[in-house]
């Protein structure tokens, strides 16, 4: 992990009616590091995210990408800056073929005429294309042109994180990747998160599973009623303060100094 800061957010605001969401929101990620975002329901997790992927745009605050400063106005404006994200439902299309999701929305085409005139896709660079990212991620399938319906819920979880590591320049954003999993299919999908770091991306993830947060995460954001309160340490503090934290029941200023990140 380096400390070289590759996504930025500083008082981001956002309201719905009288309801506040984001209420100043300030975020940071480094390169090379899983970030952790906690936060009790209503904490602002969500909105922030949405912020951040391009598919909210915030009333106030600024979001810097490797220190410029951009303005999302939907998610395919994220995408061109080179944030991915993976979302909690599992955003894959069952019915189509592994290298198929791979690239969805940003399909290959044959090279001259076939390509350029009759729009035919090359599904051959697109199949050997996808193998070499799940190689790449150590996923283990059987063949590319193999339905997605036929994959385990571990697996589909990690062609869909496999399909955003490969297209993302800085940042992958994972919305509760390991919810809906079984223990041997989470651990394994953690596994996944790490090689994605690993490749030098920063990797964001939202998560209610805490011991899963302190496994793998590099910092916590911790966010309460639409501001971060802390950034912590996961080697130096405690699960039980960083959920009292979370909740409100102390403060970051109540913490020995060296928990905070």
């Amino acid at each position: 992990m380096s400390n070289e800061v590759i996504l930025e957010a500083t008082g981001l605001v956002k309201r719905y009616g009288h309801v506040t969401a984001l209420d100043g929101m300030d975020f940071s990620l480094r390169a090379g590091e899983v970030l952790a975002v906690i936060g009790d329901n209503g904490a602002g997790k969500s909105s922030l995210i949405k912020a951040l992927s391009g598919a909210l745009v915030p009333d106030e605050g600024t979001i810097r990408v490797d220190g410029r400063a951009v303005d999302f106005r939907a998610p395919m404006d994220a995408r061109r800056a080179g944030i991915e994200t993976v979302y909690q439902e599992l955003a894959v299309a069952p019915a189509m073929t592994i290298a198929e999701n791979l690239f969805l929305g940003r399909e290959l085409r044959r090279p001259g005429v076939a390509g350029r005139l009759l729009r035919m896709l090359d599904h051959t660079r697109m199949r050997e294309e996808s193998a070499r990212y799940l190689q790449e991620l150590e996923i283990g399938v059987r063949s590319m042109s193999q339905a997605v319906s036929t994959l385990s819920g571990g697996q589909r979880q990690a062609v869909a994180v496999a399909r955003s590591a490969a297209f993302a320049r800085h940042v992958v954003i994972m919305d509760e990747p390991t919810a809906a999993l079984g223990v041997k299919e989470g651990s394994q999908v953690l596994a996944l998160i790490r090689r994605v770091r690993d490749r030098g991306l920063g990797v964001v993830l939202i998560s209610h599973n805490m011991p899963h947060v302190f496994e793998i995460a590099d910092r916590i954001h911790v966010a309460r009623l639409g501001r971060r309160v802390a950034v912590l340490n996961p080697r130096s503090v405690n699960m039980s303060d960083a959920v009292a934290v979370m909740t409100g029941a102390r403060t970051p200023e109540t913490l020995d100094p060296a928990v905070l990140a």
